[in-house]
C-alpha cells in the first residue's frame, strides 16, 4: 500500500514536471507570433462561451413570445429570436473554430520541435545506452510522448479554464434568474461528477498503464524478431516467435478489456449523475411554472442550460482521462530526455587539428561494467603516416580499442590522444570528421546504393560517389543492375551479400576522405578474390593516413608496418610479421593455425 501511495505521488511530481516542460511551448520568448496566436485563440475562446451563455436566453424569449407570456429579451419578436437564437450557435461554433485554426500552428510547432529535440537527444546518448535499450520499446516511448504534446496543449489551454468559466456563468444565471436552490442543486451535481470522474479515471490510468506497457512488449517482441528475420529462419523458428508474439497481444488483450469495460462503467456513472441533476433542476422549474411563478420558456431555458453544460462535463471526463495518460506517456518520453549522455563535449573543448594523425594509448584502462576490466593499462603509439595492426584472440579488447578512439566510451584510466591532443579535450564533431571507420559488420540505410555511398560526405556528387565506389572495387557490380546507383538495398541492407554490404560500407568510408582509417575487420564478410583486391583498395586509400586495423584474419594484416598482439585486455607482442614468427609466440601460434585451417579448407 505505501509503494502504491509513493508511486502516486511520483506519478504527480512527474505530472507537474511535464506541464512545466510543456508550457514554455504556449510563451516562448523568442517567437512572438506563437503569443499572438495564443492571445487571439483565447480572445476566440472567450467571445464563443459568452455567446454560448447567451444563447439559451434567447431560445427562452422564442419560446415566451410563441406562448404569449413574459417579456422578450429583444424586440425581435418569436421568429426574429428564433432566427437570432440559430446564429448564435453558428456564431459559438464559428468562434470556437476560429480558435482551432489560429492555435494549430502553436501546436504544431511544439510537436515538431519536441520531436525534433527527443530525436537529436538520443543520438547523443551513449553507446552504452543504445544497446541496452530495445528499439521497439524506445520508438513507441517518443511516438505516444510526441503525439501527446498538442493534445497537452490545446486542452491546458482550452478546457479547464473555459469549463470553470462556463460553468460559473451558468451558476450565476440560474441563481440570479431563478433562486439559490438551481444553484445547489446544479452545485452538488458538479461536485459529485467531478469527484466520481477523478476517481474513475484515476483507477483507469492505472489500466491504461497496464494496457500501454504490453503493447510496448508485444511491439519489441515484433520489432526484434523481424530484425532478426534470418535467425528465425536459420532456426524454423517462425512458429515460435508467432507464439511469443501472441502470448504478449494476449495479455494486451486482457488489459485492453480492462480499460474498455472500465470506461463503460465511467460513461454510466456519469450520465448518472447528470440525468440526476437535470431531473432535479427540471423538477424545481416545472413547479414554478405549476404555481406561475415561472414561464413555459423558463422550463425550457433551465433545460437548455442543463444540456449545455453536459457537453463540457462530459467532455471534462474525456479531457481529464486523456491529459492524464499524455501526462504518463510524456512523462516516458520527458525521462527519456533527462537521461544524460554519458559521452559529451567538455565545456570550451576545441577542434582537434590533425597534422599528421599519430594516435597515443598511453596506459589506457578500460572496462565496460566497473568489476570487469577489459584493457589493463596499454600503452601504444601509432606513428602518422602508419598502418598498425591489432589482433588477437575474440574477447581480448581488439574492437574496444576502435570504440574508444572513435569515443563512443572514455577511458577509465590512461589517455588516448590524436596528435598529442586528448580525445576527451576536443568536439566530438571534429573527432568523428577525423576518423574514417568500417565495421566488420556494415549496416545500410534502406535507401539507394548511391544514398548509402554518398552519406560518406554530405553534398558529393556522382562523379565523388562512383571514384569512391571504384576504389572500393564495387562500380562494375553496381551498374550491372537494372536500376544502377538507384537499386534499393533494402532494410538494413539485406538485398545485397554480405561482401557487396562491406565494399559500399568502404567506399562510403573512402568519400569520406579522413586522415585517420579504423578497419574493423574491414575484410572479414568478402571472398579471397575479393579480399585481395580490397586490400590493394585500402592499401591505396591507406597512404598517406594512419591506419589502424583490427583484426582477425592474419593474411589480411601480414604486410602492416606494425602488428600489436593482445592477449586477455594486454599487449604481449608487438613487432613486423616476419619478426613475430620468428619468436615462435602468440601471433606464431596464431599464424599457423589459421594457415593449417586454410589448408584444409
Amino acid at each position: 500500500m505505501y509503494s502504491n501511495d509513493l508511486q502516486e505521488v511520483d506519478e504527480r511530481q512527474s505530472g507537474w514536471r511535464t506541464i512545466r516542460k510543456v508550457a514554455p511551448y504556449l510563451w516562448p520568448e523568442d517567437e512572438p507570433w506563437v503569443k499572438r496566436r495564443v492571445v487571439i485563440a483565447m480572445a476566440m475562446l472567450v467571445l464563443a462561451k459568452l455567446i454560448a451563455v447567451y444563447t439559451p436566453i434567447l431560445y427562452k424569449g422564442a419560446v415566451d413570445g410563441l406562448a404569449g407570456e413574459g417579456v422578450p429579451p429583444l424586440a425581435l419578436g418569436a421568429v426574429g429570436l428564433t432566427v437570432a437564437y440559430g446564429v448564435a450557435r453558428m456564431m459559438t461554433v464559428g468562434f470556437q473554430q476560429l480558435r482551432d485554426a489560429a492555435f494549430a500552428r502553436v501546436g504544431q510547432r511544439a510537436l515538431r520541435a519536441l520531436a525534433l529535440e527527443t530525436f537529436q537527444h538520443i543520438h547523443q546518448l551513449s553507446m552504452r545506452y543504445h544497446v541496452t535499450r530495445r528499439t521497439g520499446g524506445l520508438s513507441r516511448i517518443i511516438e505516444r510522448g510526441v503525439k501527446g504534446v498538442e493534445f497537452l496543449l490545446r486542452f491546458l489551454l482550452f478546457s479547464i479554464g473555459p469549463l470553470i468559466l462556463e460553468l460559473l456563468l451558468v451558476a450565476i444565471i440560474l441563481m440570479w434568474m431563478f433562486d439559490v436552490w438551481y444553484l445547489v442543486v446544479v452545485a452538488v451535481t458538479i461536485a459529485l461528477y467531478i469527484w466520481f470522474t477523478f476517481a474513475v479515471t484515476e483507477w483507469r490510468v492505472k489500466l491504461r498503464r497496464e494496457m500501454n506497457d504490453q503493447d510496448t512488449e508485444a511491439n519489441q517482441r515484433a520489432i526484434d524478431s523481424l530484425l532478426n528475420f534470418e535467425t528465425v529462419k536459420y532456426f524454423n523458428a517462425e512458429q515460435r516467435e508467432a507464439q511469443r508474439y501472441d502470448t504478449s497481444m494476449k495479455a494486451y488483450a486482457r488489459a485492453a478489456l480492462k480499460t474498455a469495460y472500465s470506461l463503460a462503467f465511467l460513461n454510466f456513472g456519469q450520465s448518472f449523475l447528470i440525468t440526476c441533476g437535470l431531473i432535479g433542476v427540471m423538477v424545481l422549474a416545472a413547479l414554478g411554472v405549476q404555481k406561475g411563478t415561472l414561464t413555459v420558456g423558463d422550463f425550457v431555458m433551465v433545460n437548455a442550460y442543463m444540456i449545455q453544460i453536459t457537453v463540457p462535463l462530459n467532455f471534462l471526463g474525456t479531457v481529464y482521462r486523456e491529459i492524464r495518460q499524455s501526462l504518463v506517456d510524456m512523462g516516458q518520453m520527458f525521462d527519456l530526455l533527462e537521461q544524460p549522455a554519458e559521452v559529451t563535449d567538455k565545456p570550451g573543448a576545441s577542434d582537434l587539428v590533425v597534422k599528421g594523425g599519430e594516435v597515443t594509448l598511453d596506459a589506457v584502462h578500460f572496462g565496460y561494467d566497473a568489476d570487469r576490466e577489459i584493457l589493463k593499462g596499454i600503452s601504444l603509439i601509432v606513428p602518422a603516416g602508419q598502418t598498425v595492426a591489432i589482433v588477437g584472440a575474440t574477447g581480448s579488447g581488439k574492437s574496444t580499442i576502435g570504440r574508444l578512439l572513435f569515443r563512443f566510451y572514455d577511458v577509465t584510466g590512461g589517455a588516448l590522444k590524436i596528435d598529442g591532443q586528448d580525445v576527451r579535450d576536443v568536439t566530438m564533431d571534429s573527432l568523428h570528421a577525423a576518423i574514417g571507420v568500417v565495421p566488420q559488420d556494415t549496416v545500410l540505410f534502406n535507401d539507394s546504393i548511391r544514398y548509402n555511398i554518398a552519406y560518406g560526405r554530405d553534398g558529393a556528387t556522382q562523379d565523388e560517389v562512383e571514384a569512391a565506389a571504384k576504389a572500393a572495387q564495387i562500380h562494375d557490380f553496381i551498374i550491372s543492375l537494372p536500376e544502377g546507383y538507384d537499386t534499393k538495398v533494402g532494410e538494413r541492407g539485406l538485398k545485397l551479400s554480405g561482401g557487396e554490404k562491406q565494399r559500399v560500407g568502404i567506399a562510403r568510408t573512402l568519400l569520406k576522405n579522413p586522415p585517420i582509417l579504423l578497419l574493423d575487420e574491414a575484410t572479414s564478410a568478402l571472398d579471397t578474390d575479393t579480399e585481395q583486391d580490397i586490400k590493394d583498395a585500402l592499401a591505396r586509400a591507406g597512404e598517406g593516413r594512419t591506419v589502424l586495423t583490427i583484426a582477425h584474419r592474419l593474411s589480411t594484416i601480414a604486410e602492416s608496418d606494425r602488428i600489436v598482439v593482445l592477449e586477455q585486455g594486454e599487449i604481449i607482442e608487438q613487432g613486423t610479421h616476419d619478426e613475430l614468427l620468428q619468436r615462435e609466440g602468440r601471433y606464431s601460434q596464431l599464424w599457423r593455425r589459421q594457415q593449417s585451417d586454410a589448408e584444409t579448407v
